[in-house]
């Protein structure tokens, strides 16, 4: 059946309407390149489109430079005594361009101090490395 440019058929009749979906992207800042791999695959396999960059620094500088994504998967600490992702956090949440923007924060360790400070900070979650990808859509993809 050929339908026209207003969703109809030849006779005139509605044939419904087509909606394109864009599937959702994160922002993955991971700083080994194994985790990348293993989280960029168990996203994609949700449907997820991801980008990664290796500290929170370069995050905010994508973010900066107009990368749109739905989600920010970022490490808490990284190797160089950076910028954290505590520190990404709340430069997202200050920002009126970036503040509605979920966080997901993840660890090798639980401190529970940290973990409270950055949820008090506006993170949706702080999950624990290596991430359960079992309940990636409750404590990742839930929040997109």
């Amino acid at each position: 059946m050929s339908t026209s440019k207003d969703g109809k058929d030849p006779k005139g009749k509605s044939v419904g309407t087509v909606i394109a979906v864009t599937p959702p992207r994160v922002l993955l800042v991971e700083d080994s390149l194994s985790d990348v791999l293993t989280t960029s695959i168990n996203l994609k396999l949700h449907n997820v489109l991801v980008s990664a960059v290796p500290v929170p620094r370069i995050a905010l500088e994508a973010l900066n430079a107009d990368l749109v994504v739905n989600l920010v998967l970022t490490v808490d600490r990284v190797p160089d005594g950076g910028m954290s992702g505590y520190d990404l956090l709340m430069e997202i949440k200050k920002s009126p361009k970036f503040n509605h923007l979920p966080v997901v924060i993840m660890s090798d360790l639980l401190i529970p101090e940290r973990v409270q400070k950055c949820l008090d900070g506006g993170a949706k979650n702080y999950i624990q490395k290596p991430i359960n990808f079992a309940g990636v859509r409750h404590g990742i993809l839930s929040y997109i």
